[in-house]
């Protein structure tokens, strides 16, 4: 497999760059760097995930996987300042750049850290979890990481996932009816779907 944004290390040349976006009616400052996803501007996707987001009614932190150099985790952080985010990504130049984004933003609710799928995440049930998931990393990946989030979430906890048609949503969708039970569309807009899944043990 070629060299993608999922990679550990990216090889490519350092290129940094500092932009402005505004997510959840916040302006966040980014700076960002070759060998990262969607290193020029936020992603529709992840720009659509974060706005639709609402917090459920469980009482926990939030985990965003992928989290690439942290306009989703960022942005809810920034939103829900009273609870704990965790953003985790197994990229080390994007987790090095999420980490810097959370300091030029003074947000200070979240722990970025290394993780290959949830592998390093340990000891936490979490309210909702979020995912713009790296379709080009292929789908045993993707799914690994609809079924560490479903073993991860407390009961009444969230999954939410953006993904276009033509990348999997109806397979994504089928997968996580098979773990959630069911699965909600959120929004439909532009080819993208924000996905919900609820952990309702019965």
């Amino acid at each position: 497999m070629s060299e993608h944004y999922y990679s550990k290390d990216p090889k490519v040349k350092s290129s940094p760059k500092e932009w402005s976006a505004t997510l959840r009616g916040v302006t966040l400052r980014f700076k960002t760097d070759a060998g990262v996803f969607s290193k020029g501007e936020v992603d529709f996707g992840s720009q659509l995930l974060a706005e639709a987001f609402s917090l459920p009614e469980s009482v926990g932190a939030i985990l965003d996987i992928g989290c690439g150099y942290g306009p989703i985790g960022l942005s809810i952080a920034a939103s829900f300042p009273e609870r704990s985010v965790h953003m985790i990504d197994v990229n080390e130049r994007a987790l090095t750049l999420a980490t810097h984004n959370a300091q030029q933003n003074r947000i200070t609710n979240v722990t970025v850290y290394s993780s290959d799928a949830l592998s390093n995440v340990t000891g936490n049930r979490f309210a909702a979890i979020l995912t713009n998931p790296p379709i080009r990393a292929g789908k045993e990946t993707v799914f690994n990481f609809y079924q560490g989030a479903f073993s991860k979430l407390e009961e009444g906890g969230e999954l939410w996932v953006v993904i276009q048609k033509k990348q999997g949503a109806p397979s994504t969708m089928d997968r996580l009816t098979e773990l959630f039970g069911s699965v909600e569309i959120v929004v439909k807009k532009k080819g993208y779907y924000i996905l919900r899944a609820q952990k309702v043990l019965t």
